[in-house]
Parts: structure tokens; C-alpha cells; sequence
């Protein structure tokens, strides 16, 4: 029972990033918003894991810091970027929705990298991830809670994340996850500044409570504490763990609708069934092995 309520809490939390996005725009630049939040949350990572815990952390070595600038380049400068852009085009719910079909996308770049044939239960759990998306997502178009452009800026994002993913999954990494967060976090930050500085409205840009509201809700629960009951429930059981990714887009809607008055429909419904169903498809061989042992 301890698990199942972390693991509902820890999907609440980290489906309320869309929604806590779509109200920080309303006082500021994306870039401004993703930047502010980048540089604090990876500083004060970073800043806990050298001034309290001292013992267990160390200043990336050699290689490290060519690996953690490509990683965060993919990981945060790009795709976090590219998601604070795309929420002034995009619903909160398409928002949360498009993390849950990432390990899709990661899937496909996989086989690419990798050159490997997609295996059969993978292809039907792509293509129904993908049908539901796009089910999801064509009222939505239809009555100006989408457009293509922020669908495609967000497609670029699940890419460029989908990407890092496989990256990471290739090398060896020795920094503890703390340092490893807080580093990639900061450097993401860090790569985008320059570009928030020319390219953001500064203009528009205001301050104000609701912007920090946003920004420390991005940071405290979806960030931090989210991560931390991640990071406890793969512990647990790395294969369980993955099935409380499923509960994200329907949050995600739900929120949408809640704070923000998006539509729902017969589309949404069907189309989240459809994704979650595509996720359990693609992953079968890994869920029978774990059923098995």
C-alpha cells in the first residue's frame, strides 16, 4: 500500500509540469521561465551536494564534462526549451501526454542507433502510441488549444530528450545522481542563457508572484521531491516503477481541465487508453521477463 501511494503521489506531481508551465508564461517569457528555473535548480543541487554532503560527491573528471555538456545540451537546453515554447501553442494535457509516449520515441531512436530491428510487439505499441497522440490531439487542433507549429516545436523536444536517453544509456556514468542532475541541469541552463538574453521579451517579462509560484513549483515538487519518490520507487522495482509513467496523462488531462478550462472529450479518452495501452505493448518483453523471475 506504501508503494502504490507513492507512486499515484509521484505521478501527480510530475504531470502538474504542464500546467504549472502554462501559468508561468502568462507573466514571462518561455525562455526567461525555463532559464530562471534551470540556473536555480541545478545550483541548488549542486550547492546541497558539495556543502552537505561533501563526502559523497566530486567535481566531474575528464571525459565526464564532455559527456554532461552533450547530455545536457539534448536533455535540458533543448528539449526543456523546447516544451516552455511549445505550452504557448500547445494544451497542458498534449503537454503532459507527450512524456508519457517518450520511451517511444526512445524506443524508435534505439533500433536507429543501435541497428536493430524493431521487434513485432514493439512496431503495434509504436504505431498504437502514436494513433493515440494523434487522436488526442485533433480536437484540439480543430478549436485553437493546438496548432502545428506547437506540436512540431514539441515533437522537436521529445526527439532531442529521446535522444539524450539513449545517449545516457550507452555510456558509463560515476558521479552520483544528485551531482549528475545538478551538473546537466546547470550546464543546460548555462547554454541557454545567451540565447534568453537576445531572443527572450524582456519586455513583457514581469516578476511577479505568479512567475515565482511557477518557478518554484517547477523546482520544489516536480523536480525535486518527484524525483526523489522516482528514484525510491526504482529502488524498489525498476520494472513497477515504469507503470506509474501510465498515470501521467490522465493527470495531466485532468489538471488541464481543472485549473485551465481545456476541452475534453470522447478523444481524449480514447487516445490516453490508446497510449497507455501502445506503453504496455512496447514494453511486454521486459514486464513478462520481470512477471516470470
Amino acid at each position: 500500500m506504501k508503494n502504490i501511494l507513492i507512486g499515484i503521489f509521484f505521478a501527480a506531481l510530475w504531470a502538474s509540469a504542464s500546467v504549472a508551465t502554462k501559468i508561468g508564461i502568462r507573466s514571462a517569457d518561455p525562455l526567461v521561465l525555463a532559464n530562471v528555473r534551470f540556473l536555480l535548480a541545478g545550483g541548488g543541487m549542486l550547492g546541497f551536494a558539495y556543502l552537505v554532503i561533501p563526502t559523497k560527491s566530486h567535481l566531474p573528471r575528464g571525459k565526464e564534462w564532455g559527456r554532461l555538456f552533450i547530455f545536457s545540451l539534448f536533455n535540458t537546453t533543448l528539449y526543456l526549451s523546447a516544451f516552455v515554447i511549445s505550452m504557448r501553442e500547445v494544451s497542458a494535457g498534449i503537454g503532459s501526454l507527450s512524456t508519457a509516449i517518450g520511451p517511444l520515441f526512445v524506443i524508435m531512436l534505439s533500433a536507429v542507433w543501435l541497428q536493430r530491428q524493431l521487434k513485432w510487439f514493439e512496431a503495434v505499441g509504436v504505431a498504437l502510441g502514436l494513433s493515440g497522440a494523434a487522436l488526442a490531439t485533433w480536437p484540439l487542433l480543430q478549436d485553437s488549444h493546438a496548432t502545428v507549429r506547437g506540436l512540431l516545436i514539441l515533437i522537436a523536444g521529445i526527439v532531442s530528450v529521446s535522444g539524450a536517453s539513449v545517449y545516457y544509456a550507452r555510456l558509463e556514468w560515476r558521479l552520483p545522481n544528485l551531482v549528475f542532475n545538478g551538473w546537466q541541469v546547470l550546464l543546460g541552463g548555462l547554454t541557454l542563457l545567451p540565447f534568453t538574453i537576445y531572443f527572450a521579451d524582456w519586455q513583457h517579462t514581469r516578476f511577479d508572484l505568479q512567475f515565482w509560484f511557477s518557478v518554484g513549483w517547477l523546482i520544489i515538487p516536480v523536480s525535486v521531491i518527484s524525483l526523489q519518490l522516482w528514484f525510491y520507487l526504482l529502488r524498489q522495482d525498476a520494472v513497477k516503477a515504469s507503470l506509474w509513467m501510465f498515470l501521467c496523462p490522465i493527470f495531466g488531462f485532468a489538471y488541464s481541465s481543472l485549473f485551465l478550462n481545456e476541452p475534453l472529450s470522447w478523444h481524449t479518452f480514447v487516445g490516453t487508453a490508446l497510449v497507455v495501452g501502445g506503453l504496455y505493448a512496447a514494453q511486454r518483453e521486459k514486464f513478462s521477463k520481470h512477471i516470470e523471475s
